[in-house]
């Protein structure tokens, strides 16, 4: 399968503003709309309490104001234990991630021919996987998954699609597992960026790009690169990592769930376009219970493979 498989059927791209707006981007409104079909009939109305001490779920888990080292969330320049690392890992990432590594990387795994498994599964997977690029949170990302879609679970506790979408979203850090070719983390997690021109300057690190192979390439280094001033965002070829993964995963199964959460797991990482409050900002060292949380879940999972008419997600 070629890399056209990104050309994103069915998506609309969102608007951007300000100097995070690459100006080849050029299509549609920047929020996620919430009312999508559910993935089952006959959902329980929940009232959502007003008192924040109450939004507490079955997992245990509450919002947080600040992240697991007591600093702001996303503050790069906080002394803290994971500042180091973080600052390396997107030396590595920014002076590796060309227009042409990003080609090879979208061919490859653009098969899909790695391993088969089910949702759950990969979600075990990742319990030994903790996250390079991130300055908030060293757990394992299951338990980021499970935040994130239970933050999500308490403010729109009937949209079934959005809780699952959650669960999801990371799971193309798989890629770090040796079943799925053990890549390493600069070449799976942290934001994402337009690759084939200028990177922006607003992006995290910026000035380890002028190591990156494309940076004085005439052919990418300019303003719009290889593409057409508003040519749209299914057009533009972003950094690699399991944001495209997962996406060309869910989509090549012939996945049921709606547009907007294929769109939510294509560009999650793309921090130009993010207008929410969760998964960034949902990182707690509060730990869930996963074994409480876990039958809900396996229900949706249950559910969308019915749907899908297919037992294995990952293949």
């Amino acid at each position: 399968m070629e890399s056209c498989g990104f050309s994103g059927e069915g998506l609309e791209a969102p608007e951007f503003s300000g100097k995070d707006s690459p100006a080849i981007i050029n299509t549609a409104p920047h929020f996620m709309p919430i009312m999508q079909p559910h993935l089952g009939s006959g959902a329980e109305e929940k009232k959502i309490p007003n008192n924040e001490k109450e939004l507490v779920l079955d997992g245990g888990f509450s919002m947080p104001h600040t992240n697991s080292f007591g600093h702001n969330f996303r503050d790069y320049d906080a002394e803290s234990a994971r500042q180091e690392g973080v600052e390396n890992f997107y030396r590595i990432n920014h002076i590796n991630q060309s227009y042409d590594f990003v080609k090879k990387m979208r061919e490859e795994y653009g098969k899909l021919d790695k391993v088969e498994m089910s949702i759950w599964e990969c979600c075990e997977l990742l319990n030994d996987v903790v996250d390079e690029s991130d300055p908030d949170l060293d757990e394992p990302q299951i338990e980021h998954l499970l935040q994130t879609a239970e933050a999500i679970r308490k403010d729109y506790p009937n949209e079934e699609w959005l809780h699952l979408t959650a669960l999801i979203h990371d799971l193309g850090k798989v890629l770090l597992h040796p079943s799925f070719g053990e890549l390493p983390q600069w070449a799976v997690v942290g934001d994402t960026y337009p690759v084939g021109c200028a990177f922006d300057e607003s992006i995290v690190h910026h000035k380890y790009f002028k190591q990156n192979p494309d940076y004085n390439n005439p052919a990418y280094s300019t303003k719009y690169g290889v593409y057409a001033e508003g040519c749209g965002l299914n057009n533009v070829m972003m950094s690699w990592g399991h944001d495209d993964y997962m996406y060309l995963v869910a989509k090549e199964n012939g996945t049921t769930l709606p547009s907007a959460a294929l769109f939510v797991i294509r560009y999650h990482s793309f921090y130009g376009i993010r207008r929410t409050k969760y998964d960034l900002y949902s990182k707690s060292k509060d730990r869930i219970d996963v074994e409480k949380v876990k039958p809900y879940y396996l229900s949706l999972i249950e559910k969308l493979n019915e749907m899908d008419g297919m037992r294995d997600f990952v293949q």
